[in-house]
């Protein structure tokens, strides 16, 4: 990666330039006063100073919202978009492969997920501890967390492909996408929607089972099989995206 060009100008724009700290700052400014303000404000009573059975599940569906929106955001260059090549002009008069653009955009993508939850892993932690969090389940979160942000943010570069001289509708559709297909996955079927999952896993509460074709099927394969059917058509969309980009 190393000898990517899209991949160096990514780092360079975003951590050499530091136009990529802001997404890191609004993170921990939301996510922060949210794990402080759910601690403390709900009563004076001596058992909340002690710990909140509800701090974790407060902080990790917040932490979810956060990455999963920013991670949209960063594949779609949204912060310092002018500093970015064009997509077409690296393969179109770079010579770069669509391959190698897309492989740069998905390592530059799985970088920036794993900072945020580098950045939200003492929050988490610290709100684990305060609810007595079994540390398996604070695992199992930080997997959900990274899963989903990639399953969704895989969107945000193929909109970068697809409208990349149409920031304004980019920028919309993102925005529509993730926040269509949260309400319409808790509307049809509630174990689709990742915040209703994560809640009920962390509560340990038995989601229903969906009764399709005769048969039965539990709402865990269920839930996992859409998300990984969203992430997949993602990456054949974005490979579709940049080859139609390089030959047009």
């Amino acid at each position: 990666m190393r000898d990517n060009p899209v991949w160096r100008e990514s780092i360079e724009v975003f951590y050499g330039e530091g136009h990529g700290f802001a997404p890191y700052f609004y993170l921990l400014v939301i996510l922060a006063p949210v794990e402080f303000l759910s601690l403390y404000l709900p009563s004076l009573d001596t058992q909340m100073w002690s710990g909140s059975a509800s701090l974790f599940r407060v902080t990790a569906v917040t932490a979810l919202l956060l990455i999963v929106y920013f991670a949209l955001r960063v594949a779609n260059q949204e912060f310092a978009p002018w500093r970015f090549r064009p997509v077409f002009r690296w393969m179109r008069e770079q010579g770069i492969s669509p391959r190698a653009v897309g492989k740069a955009q998905l390592a530059f993508l799985s970088l920036h997920v794993g900072l945020s939850l580098l950045l939200c892993l003492p929050l988490l932690i610290w709100a684990g501890a305060i609810a007595r969090t079994p540390l398996s389940s604070v695992a199992v979160t930080l997997l959900l967390l990274c899963f989903y942000a990639l399953c969704y943010g895989v969107w945000g570069l193929v909109t970068l492909v697809l409208w990349e001289r149409q920031a304004e509708s980019r920028q919309v559709f993102i925005r529509c996408f993730f926040f269509c297909l949260v309400f319409a996955s808790a509307l049809f079927y509630l174990p689709l929607n990742p915040l209703a999952y994560m809640l009920a896993y962390l509560g340990r509460q038995e989601l229903p089972s969906l009764a399709l074709g005769g048969s039965k099927w539990s709402a865990t394969t269920v839930h996992f099989a859409f998300h990984l059917l969203v992430g997949a058509a993602g990456l054949v969309a974005h490979r579709w995206a940049l080859r139609r980009e390089s030959g047009s």
